[in-house]
């Protein structure tokens, strides 16, 4: 038990128990109307967020083209549009669920296909979201606390790459900063209504990104059974409703897909089956989490703290949130958002079972932990960018944990008499709180510059003052929050002024510099370049200049154009194997069983890598290859010269797909600069058996098909060879002419005979 004190008292209140526990007034903001000052400061954020992330828009392109290409195919066909196809001749989808395609598709179809039209909608989810948040945090603890958790959301250098690029992850955080506002006004009165609501944005959330978003169903749906103000049963009532709602929401079209006959359907890109069930539950879903993900060129890692993940994963454990691949994206604040989880707790206490800030703690720190920890630990395929989904809860929790505490310091009013012979008990905790608060508060500043001084300290040569100015304001700041009792009451806003500034200055100036770049590709990051990170390469966005990262840091050091070519090295794969030179038959004497690069017509094949890897993948430039991005075209598009654009084109109304080549990313470049919709044999990484050989072989004597396009692709993890057997049937079939060192295939030459 604390150790109490005994208070003089005067008689006044009749007889009861001693008062040890916290005013419920403590934890709430002030009753009343909102200061004169919120509204035009809830302007000036969502302005100023509008402005990061609406300005220079269109300098990333078509951003990730794999999305931009399937945008592109929703805008002209309806059937496209629903089933979220990679083309609009609907050969394959995405391997995704299709509602953030869909709100794309529908500004591309008002204001026609262009980099701004299909981004503006992703920039507005940002806006919109930080708007939620802010009254997602203001209705139980201020006007203030929702400004700091908006401004935090808004300046995560994550979040504003994120809101600027055509990835999924956009609308689902506004999903599901929604859903937590539902569940926050369920909360207050124990509405059906606002619970089931919840219930359906977490559906849609589905809709966008699949499972990821049922990993805060635990957290919704605990906070409330906890916390709202009715019986245990009637919740469980209201639960079990919310529960359908979900499975409404998003099983709607999920059941479309399962029951229309799979000949009237594009294939489902991800699966090995054409299921989107198995999709959800393999790949995208438990895969992701074991690293089992069949047909991936990722995965595989071990699940244990400081344990492998797959090439594209980085390392798993405890402290993969703040490693240099993830840290500077979403870490800036999760030290503090932390430290003030554990003391906001501590502050709400043995609160009633209804108390709000012991409940809004809970809904966002469960948020934060729940999510944080399966992104640390998930062996699967794991992209820095997915850490988004965290700074809504990050946000909250700042802005909940520093206005509580800046409350807590107050000193306590004089207690309310009890009788002389029951005088009032004042724990010892009671009587030390504002202290510990304000402690608490210094302590976390100082917290947050050190780390902030760790991740400048990762771009040495960006802006260097910028790291010593951060840590010496913010050291300042924490030393006067100390002594604010002690300062003059005009002298307070500076001291959080001062405070403000530092413990956001290394975000913002991230949050900047992400906006002010282009950003393309499967694998974006924010931020200026750090050393270590597959997706970053040592480079802004993540690409190396003229040539092609691998796994393990190992480059292609062509010029982009005829790649293999010159002696091209690998030097992070065992042994550092070497191109010594000609691209046919060249040798990798380094690589395990020294891998050959037979120059095969559409690539050169890597048959003797581990596993397959990647599974016979085939490598741009070796055999006539173009510039085609990451690992050959996998992670970037191809963009094609103006005299392959003008032979794709030609007579390009007489074919259901005007070409045909292996992986998604390829295929996309080649459509979007055409217009017309061309086949990505595979899917995504051209593992998928979509289409099988005879398939195909029908496609092109029907003349659906005008031409193949060499290059890209990989398989893995036990993917179909469709791919590859297309690949070869066709080099053995036809005749090969390049065009602006691109290999060709004019498929309706012998097209009958074949």
């Amino acid at each position: 038990m604390d150790r109490t004190d005994t208070l003089p008292t005067t008689p006044a209140e009749p007889e009861g128990p001693p008062r040890t526990t916290t005013r419920p007034e403590e934890h709430s903001p002030p009753a009343g109307r909102a200061p004169t000052w919120t509204r035009p400061a809830l302007v000036v954020l969502l302005l100023g967020t509008g402005l990061l992330y609406l300005w220079g828009l269109a300098a990333s392109g078509w951003a990730n083209s794999f999305y931009a290409a399937a945008v592109q195919a929703g805008s002209v066909s309806g059937k496209a549009f629903f089933y979220g196809s990679s083309d609009a001749a609907n050969s394959i989808t995405v391997d995704k669920t299709p509602a953030s395609l869909w709100l794309m598709a529908l500004s591309v179809r008002v204001f026609g296909l262009n980099s701004w039209a299909m981004l503006v909608p992703q920039a507005l989810c940002g806006v919109a979201s930080v708007g939620v948040l802010y009254a997602s945090v203001k209705r139980w603890y201020g006007p203030v606390a929702g400004l700091i958790a908006g401004a935090v959301l808004a300046l995560t250098p994550v979040a504003t790459l994120m809101f600027r690029f055509n990835n999924p992850d956009a609308l689902l955080v506004l999903l599901l900063v929604g859903g937590a506002y539902a569940t926050v006004r369920a909360l207050e009165t124990a509405s059906t209504r606002w619970i089931v609501l919840a219930g359906v944005l977490v559906g849609f959330g589905f809709l966008t990104k699949m499972l990821q978003a049922f990993l805060l169903v635990p957290v919704f749906a605990g906070v409330y059974l906890l916390a709202a103000p009715t019986g245990l049963w009637r919740r469980v009532r209201q639960l079990l409703l919310a529960g359908l709602a979900v499975v409404v929401s998003a099983g709607w079209w999920v059941a479309v897909v399962e029951l229309v006959p799979a000949s009237a359907r594009p294939y489902i890109g991800g699966s090995q089956g054409n299921s989107i069930l198995e999709l959800t539950l393999g790949y995208n879903g438990l895969g992701r989490i074991t690293g089992d993900e069949v047909g991936s060129v990722g995965g595989g890692g071990a699940g244990r703290m400081g344990g492998g993940g797959g090439p594209f994963s980085g390392q798993t454990g405890l402290l993969r949130m703040f490693d240099g691949e993830v840290g500077g994206q979403i870490s800036w604040l999760l030290p503090a958002a932390l430290i003030l989880l554990v003391a906001g707790l501590l502050v709400a206490g043995r609160a009633a079972r209804t108390d709000r800030t012991r409940a809004g703690l809970l809904l966002w720190g469960g948020w934060l932990l729940v999510t944080g920890l399966i992104f640390s630990f998930m062996s699967g395929i794991f992209h820095a960018y997915y850490t988004v989904a965290l700074a809504p809860a990050v946000g909250a929790l700042v802005g909940i944990g520093v206005t509580v505490l800046w409350r807590q310091r107050r000193p306590r009013p004089a207690p309310v008499a009890g009788t002389p012979d029951e005088p009032v008990v004042v724990s010892r905790w009671q009587r030390w709180r504002p202290l510990a608060a304000t402690v608490t508060l210094a302590a976390t500043l100082a917290v947050t510059v050190w780390w902030a001084w760790v991740l400048l300290g990762r771009s040495p040569d960006w802006y260097p003052w910028l790291r010593t100015a951060v840590l010496v304001a913010g050291l300042l700041g924490a030393a006067l929050i100390l002594l604010a009792a002690r300062l003059p009451r005009w002298l307070v806003p500076v001291v959080l002024g001062v405070g403000a500034a530092a413990a956001l200055a290394g975000p913002a100036a991230y949050a900047a510099q992400t906006a002010a770049t282009p950003h393309t590709g499967s694998i974006p990051s924010a931020g200026p370049a750090v050393a270590g990170g597959f997706g970053r390469g040592g480079f802004p966005g993540g690409r190396p200049p003229g040539g092609m990262a691998f796994p393990g840091g190992g480059q292609f050091p062509g010029d982009g154009r005829n790649g293999a070519q010159n002696g091209g090295q690998f030097p992070g794969f065992p042994g550092g194997g070497q191109l010594p030179g000609a691209p046919g038959g060249a040798q990798l004497p380094g690589a395990p069983g020294g891998a050959q690069l037979p120059g095969a017509p559409g690539g050169a094949q890597v048959p003797g890598f581990p596993d397959g890897f990647p599974g016979g993948g085939q490598l741009p430039g070796a055999g006539g290859g173009r510039e085609g991005g990451g690992m050959g075209g996998l992670l970037d598009a191809r963009e094609p010269s103006a005299a392959l654009r003008e032979l794709l084109e030609r007579d390009s109304d007489d074919y259901t797909w005007v070409a045909a080549t292996i992986g998604s990313n390829n295929a996309s470049g080649y459509q979007l600069a055409t217009g017309d919709p061309v086949m990505p044999i595979g899917g995504f990484n051209g593992s998928d058996p979509s289409p099988t050989l005879a398939q195909f072989q029908r496609h092109v004597a029907e003349h659906k098909i005008h031409y193949f396009v060499g290059g890209g692709g990989f398989r893995a993890n036990g993917g179909s060879s469709a791919a590859q057997e297309i690949s070869t049937w066709v080099a053995e079939t036809f005749t090969a002419q390049t065009v602006d060192g691109v290999t060709v295939y004019d498929l309706s030459t012998g097209a009958d005979a074949s």
